[in-house]
């Protein structure tokens, strides 16, 4: 089993000065190095400070520069909001300084907020996601790309750097619903799975991907899916609990509040049910240390749970993630 950690930079009502959210990330992502995670997934947001990362490929360049062996993955290059060719380049470019230790992974986003302050049509996400992900792969291995689409149009442009990774960096693509793990499994790419479905709809998804995948003639053989998953640790079962509760909250308040009004993804809790309970009953993962390594383990039984990407909603679940859990997972 592969464990990774997904690296959001929350700043909850800014209680502390900002350099220290990131010079904290930082820390942590240095001790993943140490300590034997497979990579450290950094995630992009905009316009909240829910997660105050408005590049992640900046953000692994300093990541890159404080590590030598962690793969260093985009969780995700939200693609709709980027010119393509630019986003070739700085993705190809953290490819070449960090050794070929890149894992690029891709979404379309869901905050409205950022729809609307890029200027771009919630409408077109979709297509626009597809178009940037199309020019991306044959930027990186075309020495010459001629390109047009509904949206971009390139006449024998050289892109430049190319990745050092060859052909290019392993890619995956953020999919929640049927038909996004359709088109993914469609054309071959690895999905990433996301920290907000409920457990019992994990393995089903996973189960999904793969029976599209055979059917599209693309061997699941040597496939990484990381499944993301909200964590909370503590010394006792209650201090965990309140850890959750109070990331369950922020989650809430974040992603489904009048800010966000999120595109193409609807609040999962049923009509009149409290949401954050919803995420302490069913997304979370909460418990001692003892507890959640023996419910790692049943849910790598229950539905070939391979590689674990968590979200510490903490940095005591962090550390007690690092100490208590990591040494005792299956190589």
């Amino acid at each position: 089993m592969k464990i990774a950690v997904l690296q959001f930079f929350s700043w909850p009502e800014r209680r502390v000065d900002l350099a220290s959210v990131y010079a904290r990330a930082l820390e942590r992502i240095e001790i993943m190095d140490r300590t034997g995670y497979d990579a450290v997934w950094l995630a992009e947001h905009h316009f909240s400070s829910f997660s105050v990362c408005p590049s992640v490929h900046m953000m692994g360049m300093l990541a890159a520069a404080r590590t030598e062996r962690l793969r260093i993955g985009t969780g995700v290059s939200l693609a709709p909001f980027y010119h393509p060719l630019r986003l070739a380049e700085e993705v190809a470019l953290l490819d070449q300084v960090s050794g070929g230790r890149v894992n690029w992974g891709a979404g379309r986003g869901f905050a409205r907020v950022e729809f609307e302050n890029f200027g771009v049509p919630p409408e077109e996400s979709a297509s626009r996601f597809r178009e940037t992900v199309e020019i991306v792969l044959r930027a990186w291995t075309e020495e010459r790309l001629s390109f047009a689409g509904t949206h971009f149009h390139f006449d024998g442009v050289e892109v430049l750097p190319k990745p050092l990774q060859q052909p290019h960096p392993p890619v995956w693509m953020a999919a929640t619903s049927e038909s996004a793990i359709d088109w993914a499994a469609g054309r071959g790419f690895s999905i990433l799975m996301d920290p907000h479905a409920a457990h019992r709809d994990i393995g089903r998804k996973r189960r999904y991907y793969f029976e599209k995948l055979a059917a599209a003639g693309f061997s699941p053989e040597g496939r990484e899916l990381p499944i993301a998953r909200l964590l909370a640790l503590g010394d006792t079962t209650a201090e965990a609990a309140e850890v959750a509760r109070r990331g369950a909250q922020w989650m809430v308040d974040s992603y489904f509040g009048a800010q966000h009004r999120p595109v193409g993804v609807k609040d999962p809790a049923a009509p009149g049910s409290d949401p954050v309970q919803r995420y302490l009953d069913e997304v979370i993962l909460h418990g001692t240390p003892e507890a959640m390594l023996d419910e790692i383990l049943r849910l790598r039984e229950e539905i070939g749970l391979d590689y674990l990407l968590c979200a510490p909603l903490s940095h005591k679940t962090f550390g007690l993630l690092t100490e208590k859990i990591l040494p005792r997972l299956p190589a």
